[in-house]
């Protein structure tokens, strides 16, 4: 356990920074605008330590180092894809024509651009119904990582870390709007930087240094003292410095549903394309590339390397692996932090934790809030002024007020549902989320924004088949997700309705084929109807 004296000092460092922050967001958020974008006019580098501390969270330092620990490093190719598509790809090809249509449009959030490029009411509504459905899975499975922590290394009890956490973060998010948010996740940013590389070099100091820990991971596979019956050993692992055995179980979920899931669904993140709308230029974007592609490179990279090599930690120490002495893949990285680093480096950890929680929870509510409180209310009021008549005098400007209050009732139902869900649920949940975007918002987010007068019926199509092929295939078929909903097991009693390998495949390698499929034949549909009414005779 770390030494009180030591953590409570600096988180009170830590929390007198952030609020300060917060504090200058909340003077700055005049108008609901300002509340949603920040007056579109953020600098590069906190757009890029805002975008990169919002994509890295718990879920990667915490659930993701407990999938390095139990699967090996073979989970580096998402650092791979994280730094080539989550960046690359995303500021260049993506990040430009987003802000340049969020500002042309006037578009305020993700639901609201996605509307005003098809000109839909109906799809900005039903792509903030989505989000609002969605995300809260993602958020708590964030509240649930950095509250795990909290309870291991203060002994500070589960209920009181989630509710605490929770209501923490609340205060700025609610207040402060979207520029309390980037400002702290600059902050939170930083010192994800700091606290992950001093873990690193002290990593490898334990292990006598990074050949000789490397090696010893190597050959821990073949050490006679690894259990025969090692949970990973009939499914396709072969070590934690080797990739899984093609076509077997494991190389099916490390490669759908960590690497392709997380890697792929980056790109339609609806908390990380609003960050494109807040700069002041393209030029501004480009700046931010270099910040954000460092910052992951070294907070993923730091957390699956040392995930995996905890395991030499602990059969040195213990004569037992990580999820041995863990019992919960959750638990690898807290427990090796506070067993093998000295008390300012958990501290260190302790807050980077807290960082990363912070900056990605505080997104996740600001993005749920505003598409309930923008969004959905835009949407009611509309049709209530379209009851009475009187559509010519209805402002659909964006309310701070009903911004702030929305975003309390989501963060309640998040605090309500993160108290629920069962443990070793972090990086399934990250996996999840980022596949239902992916294959619910990604095809029409890319035919949007490429395509001139694009189809609302393909959108709409794309979207709808999307999200309901990906919820099918992960309650019936997937068994890493069918057995968190469990409607599977309660309906057809077992977690699977298909066997090998279907059973082993993430959603979004079906959903997302599908999702193209329905807005190729929604166009078609579309543009055959567009053809007909041209084609009848016009009165003279």
């Amino acid at each position: 356990m770390v030494d009180a004296l030591i953590f409570w000092s600096a988180a009170t460092v830590y929390m007198v920074i952030t609020l300060a922050l917060a504090y200058m967001g909340w003077k700055r958020t005049k108008k609901g605008e300002d509340f949603l974008l920040a007056g579109r006019n953020v600098n590069p580098f906190i757009i890029g330590l805002s975008y990169g501390s919002t994509f890295i969270s718990t879920s990667a330092i915490v659930g993701f180092g407990g999938v390095a620990a139990m699967w090996g490093m073979g989970i580096i190719w998402l650092v791979m894809l994280n730094i080539g598509v989550g960046i690359l790809i995303a500021f260049i090809v993506y990040g430009p024509r987003v802000r340049r249509l969020g500002h042309k449009l006037n578009a305020v959030t993700f639901p609201d651009l996605m509307g005003k490029i098809y000109d839909s009411r109906l799809l900005r509504s039903t792509t903030a119904l989505l989000l609002i459905v969605g995300m809260p899975l993602y958020a708590a499975a964030v509240i649930i990582g950095g509250s795990r922590f909290l309870e291991t290394t203060l002994e500070v009890d589960f209920t009181y870390a989630v509710i605490g956490f929770t209501a923490l973060t609340a205060m700025y998010v609610i207040f402060g709007g979207l520029l309390a948010v980037m400002y702290t996740d600059a902050f939170q940013g930083a010192l994800m930087i700091v606290g992950m590389s001093a873990i690193m070099i002290i990593t490898f100091w334990l292990l006598g240094g990074v050949t000789d820990a490397t090696v010893a991971l190597s050959n821990l596979a073949t050490d006679p003292g690894i259990p025969s019956n090692y949970p990973m050993g009939s499914e396709g692992f072969t070590g934690w410095t080797s990739f899984p055995t093609f076509d077997s179980p494991l190389w099916y979920v490390m490669v759908t549903q960590i690497i392709m899931g997380v890697g792929i669904g980056v790109l339609a993140q609806p908390q990380l394309i609003v960050r494109y709308m807040t700069a002041k230029d393209a030029k501004s974007l480009n700046r931010a590339i270099p910040i954000g592609g460092l910052f992951i490179f070294l907070t993923t990279g730091v957390a699956y390397t040392v995930g995996a090599l905890s395991n030499v930690y602990f059969f040195r120490e213990e004569n037992q692996l990580a999820i041995e002495i863990a019992g919960n893949r959750d638990a690898i990285m807290p427990l090796y932090i506070d067993s093998a680093m000295p008390d300012i480096v958990v501290v260190i950890f302790l807050l980077t934790l807290l960082a990363a929680a912070m900056s990605t929870l505080s997104s996740l509510f600001h993005t749920m809030g505003s598409a309930a409180g923008t969004d959905l209310w835009r949407q009611v009021k509309y049709s209530m002024a379209k009851r009475k008549g009187s559509l010519k005098e209805l402002d659909e400007a964006p309310s701070l007020k009903v911004n702030r209050i929305a975003t309390l009732l989501i963060i309640v139902v998040t605090l309500v549902l993160a108290l629920q869900l069962p443990g070793d649920i972090v990086a399934i949940a990250t996996a999840m989320f980022m596949g239902l975007c992916a294959a619910a918002f990604l095809p029409m987010l890319t035919y949007g924004l490429f395509f001139k007068r694009p189809s609302k019926i393909a959108a709409m199509s794309s979207m709808i088949v999307g999200a309901i092929v990906w919820f099918f295939w992960a309650a019936f078929i997937y068994t890493k997700d069918s057995v968190v909903f469990e409607l599977c097991q309660i309906l057809f009693d077992k977690d699977s309705l298909l066997g090998d390998p279907w059973m082993n495949i993430d959603p979004l390698v079906i959903a997302v084929p599908a999702s193209v499929l329905a807005l190729v034949i929604g166009w078609a549909i579309e543009h055959a109807v567009r053809k007909d009414d041209s084609d009848e005779p016009q009165d003279a």
